[in-house]
């Protein structure tokens, strides 16, 4: 799907927004989502069955790249005579599910990279909500799809007719604090977040960065199909949270190790070799250097004890990720001890001391929904007036 600069910068729409547009007129119009590799065009799936008028759908989720033919979608059914023939569609695509009364969410992934054959055999169910045999989805059925744009040279491609007879619409990368709550929300680990907090570029499409004169990137981390030689392995949102998974599965072992009293100098450095190949393996070799400068960063944050003895001295970190290694450690350890020093602590007023952003951190990870710690921060005067004067970290302006 081709786009320029203009279109995607100028015309972009936010991921919930065009979930939004999705959940309220997708049962008329078809839209096609278009946006970078690895930024949630799939988890928009999970995001409308959060939706609560579409509570009664079924969500049926088709990835492109795994259909070869129409043989996937169509079978031939022959007449009694065996003169003649039709064709029926695969339940995979639910279309017999309305003469059950139900309604459906039919969501196309990676529709620019269907084989022409299989694409052609839904385009009916896209433009019409019908096949050719009779059936069709019910009125309040809603059919969208996603792609990756033609500029990231990933073999997207949808011919002008099939886009004027849906609604294209570009999906921006997520901001930092965007990513940022979903991070929180979905326990990625710290080290991940004080990475993608400091680092900017990171959510920026590569149409924004710069190349030099021998046509490399100024941020190898990221794709970038311009470049003469673009990586194997680099950073998107998936593979942040790939990243998040082994840092997750690096404390485990350790963990255990300390357990079964074998952890050593030795085990601990053949854990982070096997830690920093795995992350090479999902974020690039930069990435994973990078990434694991985040082990020091902790000798930058004040212990726990600190802070319940002393919360009005302990020492905050002056770096942003270093600091967002700390949110995170803190919203993960939270408990009643902790609560009351903590917030003197976060609200400590004057020079280098925390800003907006810091506590923008801290107050999505507390207003997550199902966070354990919820009942012993509402019950904190001191958190309860922060959380009033600060609403708006809250995403309730």
């Amino acid at each position: 799907m081709n786009i320029n600069k203009n279109t995607l910068f100028d015309f972009a729409v936010p991921m919930p927004q065009l979930v939004d547009d999705i959940a309220e007129i997708g049962h008329k119009w078809t839209i096609i989502m278009q946006g970078g590799m690895g930024w949630g065009k799939t988890e928009s799936l999970n995001l409308l069955k959060q939706k609560p008028a579409l509570k009664d759908h079924e969500f049926i989720y088709i990835d492109g790249t795994t259909k070869s033919d129409s043989g996937d979608f169509y079978m031939i059914k022959y007449s009694d005579t065996g003169e003649t023939f039709t064709t029926v569609p695969h339940e995979e695509l639910g279309m017999h599910l309305e003469q059950l009364g139900k309604h459906v969410v039919l969501f196309f992934d990676e529709i620019g990279k269907m084989p022409r054959s299989a694409f052609n055999a839904i385009l009916r169910i896209l433009y019409e909500r019908k096949t050719a045999n009779g059936l069709k989805l019910s009125d309040k059925s809603i059919v969208y799809a996603a792609t990756n744009m033609a500029a990231e040279g990933l073999g997207d491609v949808l011919q002008a007719h099939s886009r004027n007879r849906c609604r294209v619409a570009t999906v921006s990368v997520p901001t930092k604090m965007e990513w940022l709550q979903w991070a929180i929300t979905n326990a990625v680990h710290e080290f991940v977040i004080g990475y993608a907090n400091d680092n900017n570029f990171i959510f920026k499409s590569f149409l924004e960065h710069n190349l030099d004169a021998q046509g490399n990137s100024e941020h190898p981390e990221i794709y970038d199909p311009r470049t003469p030689e673009p990586p194997v392995a680099f950073v998107t949102g998936r593979s942040l949270a790939h990243a998040s998974d082994y840092f997750h599965l690096y404390d485990e072992r350790v963990a255990s190790a300390v357990s079964g009293g074998h952890f050593s100098q030795d085990v601990e450095k053949s854990m982070k070799h096997n830690l920093k190949c795995q992350l090479a393996g999902v974020v690039g070799p930069k990435g994973a250097t990078d990434m694991l400068t985040y082990f020091s960063l902790q000798k930058d944050l004040p212990t726990e004890e600190d802070i319940i003895n002393t919360p009005m001295t302990a020492k905050i970190p002056k770096g942003g990720a270093a600091r967002a290694l700390l949110m995170a450690r803190s919203l993960k350890n939270m408990r009643k001890e902790l609560a009351a020093p903590w917030m003197k602590y976060l609200m400590r007023e004057g020079a280098g001391e925390f800003t907006k952003v810091d506590q923008a951190v801290f107050g999505m990870g507390a207003n997550v929904k199902g966070y354990h710690a919820t009942k012993i921060l509402a019950r904190n005067e001191q958190y309860q007036k922060w959380a009033e004067e600060n609403v708006i970290l809250f995403g309730k302006a």
